[in-house]
């Protein structure tokens, strides 16, 4: 059979149009292994999950990104698989964004390619209309798939696909933290800070984190007590933030975290006199005393609720 211009203007378009799609995927993955408890942090938010099933069902979600990127590359089962599962898997990520954008409004990363490229999540949206899009051309234009040994590739890009990001990014079981006993004066914060706590943060038992409006890690940390006193509460959570006024939208923009209970304090001194060195600084504090120090990635509903008894 003669092979005119309108067969190699589809090849053509095709492969280019397939590269495009694996190597969004391909990026989607790898950019969200980089600093994946965000991403974690999404499936607590919509699930009733704990933190390691959370990591676990992350972990197998980027490894379905990874094996579209894979089997589209391999041309393995294109037209009778590969495409339709791309497209429905683009489909449930585009539903959870339109819930995003009704919930949360066009604010903050939808977190779609990690921290490397931020996106909103309209913009997100405008992302997998094109993707869909460009599906549903090389479903009509290019249905070349792999003829010899399909099934055995099939089967090793998908054990390689779900192994992957346990392999780059390993689950670790963070701990309780650093137990210390280290009285804390917090008056700076009934004095600098706006606005004034309405409790008193030095008797009973509460969570305090000291953070940096313009630290990653800190917004992280914020991220994630929004998404835990939603869930929970009655969390004794409060936040004590430090910097200039022109940050404060950006960062609780981001962060969605206005709900939790606050102060900022713009005094630098009267700030680092109780958060210390380094931010965030999370102490669980009992009738003002330090128990224990933490990460954010420590902050976990279950070992707090045994402390609070």
């Amino acid at each position: 059979m003669q092979k005119d211009f309108s067969f190699y203007f589809k090849r053509t378009t095709g492969i280019l149009l397939l590269l495009a799609l694996s190597a969004v995927f391909l990026f989607s993955a790898f950019t969200k292994l980089l600093v994946i408890e965000p991403f974690e942090w999404t499936f607590i938010d919509l699930f009733p999950v704990g933190f390691t099933a959370a990591a676990v069902i992350a972990r197998l979600f980027i490894g379905l990104e990874i094996g579209m990127a894979l089997f589209l590359l391999a041309h393995l089962f294109l037209k009778s698989f590969t495409y339709k599962a791309a497209l429905a898997f683009l489909l449930v990520l585009t539903g959870y964004l339109v819930l995003l954008l009704i919930k949360q409004g066009n604010t903050g990363n939808c977190g779609c390619f990690g921290d490397t490229y931020q996106m909103t999540p309209l913009a997100a949206i405008g992302k997998n209309v094109l993707m869909m899009a460009a599906i549903g051309v090389l479903y009509f234009i290019y249905p070349v798939s792999l003829q010899k040994n399909k099934r055995i590739i099939a089967v090793a890009a998908s054990v390689a696909a779900i192994a992957l990001p346990f392999i780059i990014a390993p689950i670790f079981l963070s701990g309780k933290g650093e137990v210390v006993h280290q009285p804390i004066n917090l008056t700076p914060i009934y004095q600098y800070g706006q606005p004034r706590p309405t409790i008193d943060l030095a008797r009973g038992k509460h969570i305090v984190a000291y953070m940096s409006l313009t630290c990653p890690h800190c917004r992280k940390t914020a991220y994630l007590m929004h998404i835990l006193h939603d869930q929970h509460p009655e969390l004794p959570f409060y936040m004590v933030l430090n910097g200039r006024d022109k940050w404060d939208k950006a960062f609780f923009g981001e962060t969605k975290s206005a709900s939790v209970p606050y102060s900022i304090i713009r005094d630098v001194p009267a700030f680092s006199s109780m958060a210390g060195e380094y931010v965030p600084a999370i102490y669980w504090i009992n009738n003002g005393v330090i128990e224990r120090k933490t990460y954010y990635t420590q902050l976990d509903p279950a070992l707090i609720a045994e402390w609070m008894k």
